[in-house]
């Protein structure tokens, strides 16, 4: 009788490997290939294991692929116009999947992702470049939303006053009516006319 198939799968192994291949390369531990890096006179040399490299970067996988093999136990690569930090950054990400840099290194680890051919690292910038520039919008979003409520703002005051100013003209008119010229407004005037002279001829006499 046949017992069913089950699947024996560790989570944990990928990340247990690609730290076991970090702390090997960082001892110098089972590297057989040396990548010297050289950048406007500055150079340095580098490392690593070849499986990991060929593994993420396809650039590396052509060069590893068609050597002779006649450099002896540890295999040199030349690489010109990369700078030293840039691919120091590429070998962390690439034996740690992950790398902190500043951000206005993003765009030149795009440019070393293209150039080695690594698809995980040209993935990942891409990605970052394109949250930031949305976090760059929201933020100019939220700055004209902010500026347009400030004028609208300004604005409701000066209506306010004019509403205000209104109210109390009309209150004026109310109190004060403006009487026609042959209303009745003006006979309470015409009698009083005659009065004052007779108060005068009352203080002379």
């Amino acid at each position: 009788m046949e017992s069913n198939a089950v699947l024996l799968e560790s989570k944990s192994s990928p990340i247990n490997l690609l730290n076991e291949m970090h702390q090997l390369r960082l001892l110098g531990h089972l590297c057989d290939v040396t990548v010297s890096v050289e950048y406007q006179g500055v150079r340095a040399e580098f490392v690593a294991h070849k499986a990991v490299l060929a593994a993420t970067s396809k650039f590396f996988k052509e060069v590893f692929l068609n050597e002779k093999g006649m450099d002896g136990p540890r295999t040199n690569v030349f690489l010109n116009e990369v700078q030293v930090a840039d691919f120091a950054s590429f070998l962390e990400f690439v034996y740690t999947a992950k790398v902190e840099v500043e951000e206005d290194r993003v765009q030149r680890m795009l440019e070393i992702a293209e150039k080695l051919k690594c698809l995980d690292l040209s993935e990942t910038c891409f990605q970052l470049k394109k949250q930031m520039l949305e976090s760059v919008l929201l933020e100019l979003q939220n700055f004209s939303e902010s500026q347009s409520s400030e004028e609208e703002s300004s604005t409701q005051p000066s209506a306010l006053l004019e509403s205000k100013a209104a109210a109390v003209v009309e209150a004026n008119q109310a109190l004060c009516p403006l009487a026609p010229p042959d209303g009745p407004a003006e006979r309470p005037s015409s009698r009083a006319s005659p009065e004052i002279p007779a108060a005068k001829s009352k203080e002379k006499m």
